[in-house]
């Protein structure tokens, strides 16, 4: 009997290990992040493309929806499109010269959901699902650390502490700096930066890939920012919650940009 339950614990152990995500192993952006970058898009969209959203949506918002690629990860009929969350870049890379990953990525995911939902011939249900990821990977793309490098999975393998809790960079800035900041996603929504028309048209140029090799460069800042087991507190909140919000902001503003491209 005791032979018998040795052997269903490796299988099971071994079985999530085969599963795991070779990426994330927390939440993007977390749920405030995601939804606060929902929120600001929906401000940036015209009444027209709203309508159209909320009517494939049954009248779910962006912000609503925009945590759904995470809360699937769990189901194993949804494994392939793990890879969808990040595209891991040597320092010396950009998106263009790094090998891609043969089961896509962060970039390819998101020209996957666009092509869907743009394709009159898919369907509803289909559309529906892609527009979910959708929204979730453009704010994947602004959180730096999923450019991160692939000796250390974005950061995952870069050991920390948050105010002396065990961490690691990717999680710090994936969810940590904003829970400990502690406003909810329609408050972080509705505290963004003040910017122009010219501003906003500025921050919207460019393409999924220059967005991507944009975060690469932000990572690779922040690797320099913090040692290997530092304990970060308050002076890191300080010098880097800025950017936090500037990649939110952008995350929002660019998805409007993205979502009224393939709905117009």
């Amino acid at each position: 009997m005791k032979t018998k339950i040795i052997y269903l614990f490796v299988f099971v152990f071994l079985s999530n290990i085969s599963f795991a995500n070779t990426n994330d192993t927390d939440t993007d952006w977390g749920n405030t992040g995601h939804r606060a970058i929902g929120e600001i898009a929906n401000k940036h969209l015209s009444k027209k493309i709203r309508r159209k959203i909320k009517k494939l949506l049954n009248g779910q918002s962006l912000a609503m929806i925009s945590t759904y690629a995470d809360d699937i990860k769990s189901d194993r009929a949804y494994r392939k499109y793990s890879t969808w969350h990040y595209v891991n870049l040597n320092d010396n890379e950009t998106y263009q010269t790094s090998k891609k990953n043969p089961k896509g990525d962060l970039v390819t995911g998101i020209a996957k959901c666009k092509q869907v939902i743009m394709d009159a011939t898919s369907s509803r249900e289909d559309k529906i699902f892609h527009l979910k990821m959708l929204v979730h990977l453009i704010g994947d793309l602004h959180q730096p650390m999923h450019v991160g490098r692939v000796s250390d999975r974005g950061g995952n393998d870069f050991k920390v502490k948050w105010f002396y809790n065990g961490s690691n960079m990717h999680r710090v800035w994936d969810s940590e700096m904003i829970n400990s900041f502690n406003m909810t996603y329609t408050e972080l929504a509705n505290n963004t930066s003040a910017l122009s028309k010219a501003q906003v048209k500025s921050l919207q140029e460019g393409t999924v890939v220059d967005w991507a090799n944009e975060s690469k460069v932000i990572a690779q800042k922040i690797y320099r920012s913090a040692k290997s087991e530092e304990n970060l507190r308050y002076r890191y909140m300080y010098d880097h919650f800025k950017t936090v919000r500037e990649q939110l902001q952008k995350g929002g503003i660019r998805l409007a940009k993205v979502l009224t491209e393939i709905l117009k």
